[in-house]
This record gives structure tokens, sequence and C-alpha cells, in this order.
């Protein structure tokens, strides 16, 4: 990686880390604080990632764990709460880069696409629905709601993303690094 890549992903890894910022949006903003033009080529999502996970071994060991394994227990509680919809945790919830101004994002696989919309107006859950890119660069229905974290004490933004059934086949498939992208 060239040095101002290299730069770019440290950059955008200190916005994910102390903001709270998505990968792609703190890469555009890393360019805009460096005063790169806005065609520099950017890194990798892996390359943030990398840098992400020096940052945090830098300056937040001592509180990321922490708050890492309450935002798996949240994951959890939403993930038995839609358990009829086949659900898989992802994003730095499942890869262990979470921190407590990470976003849960949650990947359910329904029969029907309404079924997990209806199952959470039926339980009187407050959501918004959006849609959002998937993990096949389509665009898939996102039901946000805000829970509250008991252990951080504060919401976190939880986000569950409807998939068709067919799309759990090859959901689990390896990534490039060798690793499952969701569980």
């Amino acid at each position: 990686m060239d040095t101002s890549k290299r730069e770019i992903a440290a950059t955008a890894a200190r916005l994910v880390v102390e903001e709270g910022l998505e990968y792609g949006p703190a890469k555009r903003r890393a360019l805009r604080d460096l005063g790169l033009p806005s065609r520099t080529a950017l890194p990798g999502n892996d390359d943030v990632e990398a840098e992400v996970r020096d940052y945090i071994a830098l300056f937040c060991a001592d509180t990321q764990p922490a708050e890492l394994k309450a935002l798996r227990a949240l994951a959890c509680e939403w993930m038995v709460r839609m358990a009829e919809f086949r659900p898989h945790v992802g994003g730095a919830v499942w890869h262990g880069t979470a921190t407590r101004l990470s976003d849960v994002y949650i990947q359910l696989f329904c029969d029907d696409s309404k079924s997990a919309e209806i199952a959470l107006i039926d339980h009187h859950v407050d959501y918004e629905p959006r849609m959002v890119t998937g993990f096949h660069g389509e665009q898939v229905e996102a039901l946000s709601v805000h829970a509250m974290s008991r252990a951080l004490g504060e919401e976190v933004g939880v986000h569950l993303l409807v998939y068709d059934l067919d799309d759990l086949r090859g959901a689990l498939k390896p990534d490039a690094q060798g690793r499952s992208p969701r569980g």
C-alpha cells in the first residue's frame, strides 16, 4: 500500500473509532481532512480495518473489549428476538472492531420480505425503514431501531437488514481473508 493510501486508511480508522463513522464516509472525510483531491485512490476496507485494529490496540485497549462485549450482548438479544428470521450478525460487532459508537448490523433471511417488519409492529417496536446496500451490492431494506444497552448505559442503533431466504445460501462463504463475514 502506498504512503497516501496508508495515510488515508489511518485517518479513516481514527474517524471510525473516535466518531463512529462507517468506512466509506470515513475514507471520504479523510481525503478532505488530509487536503487530498477527491479523485485520489482510496484504500480498501481491509486496509482500513487493519488500521482500526491498530488504533484500538494503541488507544482503546482498556475500554474497547468491554464495549464490544456489550454490543455483542445486545446483538444476541436482538438475534433471539428475531430468531424466526435466521439472524446473522455482521460488521464491526462480528469482526471484533466495534466500539461504543458502533451500530449493530443483523442480517435477517425471510420467506416474506414484510414478515420481519410485521414482527416489529406486533411487538410495538418503533423502527425506521430505509434502503441500504446489501452484501451483494444490491439495495435491501433495513429496519433501524434504537435499543438500550444496559451495559453501556445508552441507546445503540440496531439495523435489521432484510434479505430473501435464498440469499442465505452462500452468505457464510469466507471472504478474501478466509473469514466468515457474518455469523
